[in-house]
């Protein structure tokens, strides 16, 4: 009798074991392949729902078992919306501890300095995280500018131009407001202590500042951009820019005309309108703010282009003349 009680028992441990190690594959990698893929889990989601696509998509070998082991571990409830980066090589409870942890799957985006909302837009676009026609859409709402603390028309000027990681799933909302809070922290730690001491609001900063970044790719010659353009609106002289002009054509074909120089009807025409135009024609940086509210000190009235990516500085029209004719048939030749 003691032998088969003995015999029994040795069984259940046997029988015991083997249903460990029969649990224990059902959470192991399901390949030693570690090809990278990207899963989504959706808001709403219920951790069978995203246990049996885990399991349908080969990523773990049962969906019955992860959703136990994540019941067990009490991260059922903890799953985080987003796209992830998982492999087959993962065991289960590596992949439970990546979707519940948050940390998503991000798409780098760079915006160069002097970026138009259209640009940026498109660029979010071709990233897979935004529709250019609704960015576009809220960028012009003027209440959600206010609401983000812009008093102006729009975010054009305010969506700061840098490098983000961005994950999908956030809605274009989202996207400008992490925008317009990191223009407002470089504003309040590099630009608000200087901007103090200048006549100019906030607003028109921005404005000028964006004029400034789309005149001259030479960062040294940015403050002598700005006290160009200062010294011209202190003497109540038009600011005759050509970038504030192309701002304000639609479908603008490349190409600069003299009929759009006298057009009245533009309002981005620095030409015709005395001050400042009604708003940002791009989104300055850091550098190009510094420019505005600190200035170099000079008596330059005019610029041209050497065509080098440099500028010839006049303090006369004669001079200005002078030097247009220089570098223009230069440019001809």
């Amino acid at each position: 009798m003691l032998r088969w009680i003995l015999a029994g028992l040795c069984a259940l441990v046997l029988a015991g074991t083997a249903g460990i190690e029969f649990g224990r594959s059902l959470l192991g990698p399901v390949s030693a392949r570690e090809e990278i893929r990207l899963f989504r889990v959706d808001s709403g989601a219920s951790l069978s729902a995203v246990a049996q696509r885990l399991e349908a998509e080969g990523l773990v070998r049962s969906a019955r078992a992860t959703t136990l082991l994540a019941r067990t571990r009490e991260l059922d409830q903890k799953l985080q919306v987003g796209e992830y980066e998982l492999s087959p090589h993962l065991a289960a409870e590596e992949v439970l501890e990546i979707i519940t942890s948050g940390r998503v799957k991000t798409w780098t985006v760079t915006f160069p300095e002097g970026s138009r909302a259209f640009d940026i837009a498109g660029r979010l676009e071709s990233a897979g995280l935004v529709d250019t026609a609704e960015f576009l859409a809220l960028v012009s709402d003027k209440e959600f500018a206010a609401a983000l603390g812009v008093q102006a028309s729009g975010l054009e000027g305010y969506l700061y131009p840098d490098t983000y990681h961005l994950p999908r799933g956030l809605s274009p909302r989202e996207i400008a407001r992490i925008m317009v809070r990191q223009f407002d922290r470089v504003w309040n730690a590099e630009i608000s202590e200087h901007a103090k001491g200048s006549k100019l609001s906030r607003e028109e900063i921005v404005i000028l500042a964006s004029i400034v970044e789309k005149e001259t790719g030479d960062a040294a010659e940015r403050p002598l951009i700005a006290s160009v353009f200062l010294n011209r609106l202190g003497r109540g002289m038009r600011l005759e820019t050509d970038p504030t002009v192309i701002y304000g054509i639609p479908d603008f074909d490349g190409n600069l005309r003299r009929k759009h120089l006298k057009d009245a009807s533009n309002p981005y025409n620095t030409y015709q309108i005395q001050g400042l135009p009604p708003g940002p024609i791009a989104n300055p940086g850091a550098a190009a703010l510094r420019a505005v509210v600190q200035p170099e000190t000079s008596e330059y009235l005019y610029f041209v282009s050497r065509n080098d990516g440099t500028h010839h500085f006049s303090t006369n029209y004669r001079s200005h003349v002078n030097a247009v004719n220089r570098y223009q048939k230069r440019r001809r030749r």
